[in-house]
């Protein structure tokens, strides 16, 4: 079940403006990019990012990033879904946001948006402070397994979303039940990093590229890492070579608000898939430990809706739905 959470011309807007298309009509103007919780989180990179590329490569231009916060990121869904009609908007979201939907019983779904592409895979991090005092996974497990209670976890997600789905499917693989875990939910990578820091948990789980410069730094040290193989330039083990079996890795992808045009929709997935193939964007990838994950339009939302239905499924399993 781990492995199937993604182990892998003009348009009129709702404000009245006109947005050009982008490519041979020239770049897209005017387009906002609404980040669903806090600057510092993986989605904020990935957003501001996203907004980098598209402005180098001429498929947009002055594209202005924003970050509304709150409930796991059906804060930012909810504004989403109330710009129907608006083409001049994209939120980055990703699994977190799947998740969200059913932790907090959010009126406004994902179903409702307007799916435009998938970006990246990426592995989590097993993270405890630099002063912890588990040296190694088996040690944390150890003492994990002795007292669920007072070891607890944090992570940048609410139920549903990766940095709650890799603890309590590490910890269902462990022996512990997981509705014993401790979890603890920061709204944002940069949140959860204090946590760490502050030794306000014992570990956290964490997406890698938000906790590579403070891992390279000392600050923290990884245990050990969701993914299929080591991830190159970081010292950690994978949790398959520490004796787990689980494999689990996020992803992070667009969508638009709904009601907008199919032409509308085309722009904004020709423009995302031009800079998907751009020198610039491979070398983003590469700097920032991401996989590319590629899917656009139809595909997208198909994926869209399987993941849906398959965190329910877990949360469900795992009795915490």
């Amino acid at each position: 079940m781990a492995a199937g959470l993604a182990l892998t011309g003009c348009g009129t807007t709702a404000e009245g403006g006109s947005a050009a298309a982008g490519g041979a009509d020239g770049p897209i103007e005017g387009l906002r990019m609404l980040v669903p919780n806090s600057a510092g989180s993986g989605y904020d990179t990935t957003a501001r990012t996203v907004a980098q590329v598209l402005e180098a490569n001429d498929l947009a231009s002055s594209i202005e990033v924003f970050n509304l916060e709150g409930a796991g990121g059906t804060v930012g869904l909810q504004r989403l879904v109330n710009e129907e009609g608006n083409a001049d908007m994209l939120m980055q979201m990703g699994l977190g946001v799947v998740g969200a939907q059913y932790s907090n019983q959010s009126e406004a779904t994902l179903d409702q948006t307007t799916p435009v592409a998938r970006l990246i895979e990426e592995a989590e991090a097993i993270v405890v402070p630099a002063d912890s005092p588990y040296e190694t996974l088996d040690q944390l497990i150890e003492a994990w397994k002795a007292d669920p209670g007072n070891v607890p976890v944090g992570g940048a997600s609410n139920p549903g979303g990766p940095d709650h789905l890799t603890p309590m499917l590490l910890a269902e693989e462990a022996g512990i039940d997981p509705t014993e875990v401790n979890y603890v939910s920061y709204d944002g990578g940069g949140e959860l990093l204090a946590g760490i820091l502050g030794s306000q948990i014992s570990f956290g789980a964490t997406g890698i590229s938000e906790i590579t410069e403070s891992a390279a730094s000392g600050d923290v040290r990884v245990l050990a890492v969701t993914s299929e193989e080591p991830i190159e330039g970081l010292d950690a083990p994978t949790l398959t070579e520490e004796g787990v079996d689980l494999v689990f890795t996020n992803w992070r992808g667009l969508v638009a608000p709904p009601g907008i045009t199919e032409e509308e929709t085309q722009r904004l997935v020709d423009a995302v898939t031009e800079m998907q193939a751009s020198e610039e964007w491979q070398q983003e990838l590469e700097d920032n430990g991401w996989t590319d994950a590629f899917l656009a339009g139809d595909e997208f939302t198909e994926f869209l809706g399987e993941q849906s239905e398959r965190v329910e499924t877990v949360l469900g399993r795992l009795g915490l739905a």
